[in-house]
């Protein structure tokens, strides 16, 4: 995880600290470490891989929807367990981050992100493209997702939407 993190002060030490969280994230997916996923969230979190169509129309059925770091762990032993897919490989390309607010120990901040994905085929294609909008928190001296709703552009799902975006 990141380092510890000082009182909030708006500023470039605050953007190298969420930019560096949301790095760590996507590298533990696209490395295939599950199982330190959920450790980026706080406990009473919210993840959600939402639509654009939905969101835009405020419906909330979510491809995925944990509200909670013991969702997020479920999700992870069920992917390690009892789901069957083809093996592949994600690789996150993450915008710089635009900081929207900071308030009350909340961090809002936003990034686009392009997912590509190879298959054992070697075939790589684009996967899911989409925005980030988070809420970020401090807890233990580390910055953690409070909220994490990714909304992607397509309406279209794939068939292996299971890994976390």
């Amino acid at each position: 995880m990141t380092e510890a993190v000082a009182d909030f002060v708006w500023g470039p030490d605050l953007k190298f600290h969420v930019e560096n969280l949301m790095a760590e994230y996507v590298l533990a997916i696209d490395e295939d470490r599950l199982d330190e996923w959920p450790n980026f969230f706080v406990d009473d979190c919210v993840y959600k891989l939402i639509s654009k169509e939905n969101a835009d129309r405020g419906l909330p059925i979510a491809a995925i929807f944990c509200d909670s770091k013991a969702m997020l762990i479920d999700r992870v032993v069920s992917l390690r367990n009892a789901n069957i897919y083809e093996k592949h490989t994600y690789r996150h390309i993450v915008s710089s981050v635009a900081i929207e607010d900071v308030a009350q120990g909340v961090i809002s901040a936003k990034s686009n992100y392009v997912v590509y994905r190879t298959r054992t085929n070697g075939v790589t294609e684009v996967f899911n493209t989409g925005i980030f909008r988070d809420l970020i928190v401090r807890a233990e001296g580390d910055l953690l997702f409070k909220e994490r709703i990714a909304t992607f552009d397509t309406n279209i799902i794939d068939a292996l939407l299971a890994t976390p975006i």
